[in-house]
């Protein structure tokens, strides 16, 4: 039966990974973690313009101020800017930390790994 993974990274029976296979894991990681980033500044971005009316320049800097962790620059003024802003302030910071996670995912599997191999040698 063949085993379906979702980040298709090496079992602790496998070897480590080469460096080659390792940096191109990282960069697919860096992209998609960037991907997450670019959708999630987009629509925040048509948010804000289209709920505050905000110009689309000031709507892009409100959306990475808000993903960046330091909130918007200008308050919401109407009853649905203050709902979505407040609902894009709580997934910004899930975003945030879903994308941390997908960007280091390569680098913390390679170095417990590379740990769990070194001990397996040892025994």
């Amino acid at each position: 039966m063949a085993q379906h993974r979702l980040l298709k990274l090496e079992t602790r029976r496998q070897p480590l990974l080469g460096r080659r296979a390792f940096a191109r894991r990282l960069a697919l990681s860096a992209a998609a973690a960037s991907s997450l980033v670019g959708v999630s500044l987009l629509g925040g971005m048509a948010g804000y313009h289209w709920l505050e009316g905000m110009a689309w320049i000031d709507a892009f800097v409100n959306a990475a101020m808000n993903l960046s962790g330091m909130g918007p620059l200008d308050a919401p003024k109407t009853w649905g800017g203050k709902l979505f802003a407040g609902l894009y302030a709580l997934y910004s910071g899930l975003a945030v930390i879903l994308a941390a996670g997908i960007l280091f995912t390569p680098v913390v599997h390679r170095m417990l790994h590379k740990f769990h191999l070194e001990t397996e040698r040892e025994k």
